[in-house]
């Protein structure tokens, strides 16, 4: 059985994670309205990476006989300035979801509750990979700028959106 310590907090984080669905698809949007319709496709699949993040932690919970309460989710962002402020805002993204990440690791081990720290060894996992992907995309868009080279760009993500 799970505390309601542990099942606050990883409450918290699937509100965190469908935000974040939240907040790729706002960017998506975004991407989409300014012509760029492989950004869109990443984010978009990001969106539902995230989702699935969320449905992992849930399922957690429900695994070990707690409770999920679903908490409000704010509005996203809705306009950037460039596609590189999109990828800026990624990586910072990101890095505040490992650091939830961390937190909860950090509150499990003095929990001592092991059950816990073998679900989230997962995500410490899925964030190494997501901070990498987000800060490669974000220093070639920094490379080529806001010229015609960000076509070339957006279209090598639609590709890899496309891909699985």
């Amino acid at each position: 059985m799970i505390s309601k310590a542990m099942q606050d907090a990883l409450n918290g984080q699937i509100q965190a994670e469908f935000e974040s669905a939240y907040v790729y698809l706002a960017m998506s949007a975004w991407c989409e309205q300014q012509n760029l319709p492989g950004h869109g496709a990443w984010m978009r699949k990001q969106a539902a990476e995230e989702l699935e993040h969320g449905m992992k932690i849930y399922s957690h919970i429900v695994d070990r006989g707690g409770a999920v309460a679903l908490k409000a989710i704010a509005q996203p962002p809705a306009k950037y300035k460039s596609a590189l402020e999109v990828w800026e805002k990624t990586l910072a993204h990101e890095k505040s979801i490992t650091a939830r990440i961390n937190a909860l690791c950090d509150k499990a081990t003095k929990a001592n509750d092991h059950a816990m720290l073998e679900m989230l060894q997962w995500f410490v996992r899925e964030q190494v990979e997501e901070e990498k992907t987000a800060s490669g995309i974000l220093e070639q868009a920094r490379m080529i700028g806001s010229g015609s080279a960000m076509f070339f760009l957006d279209r090598h993500l639609g590709k890899d959106a496309a891909k699985e």
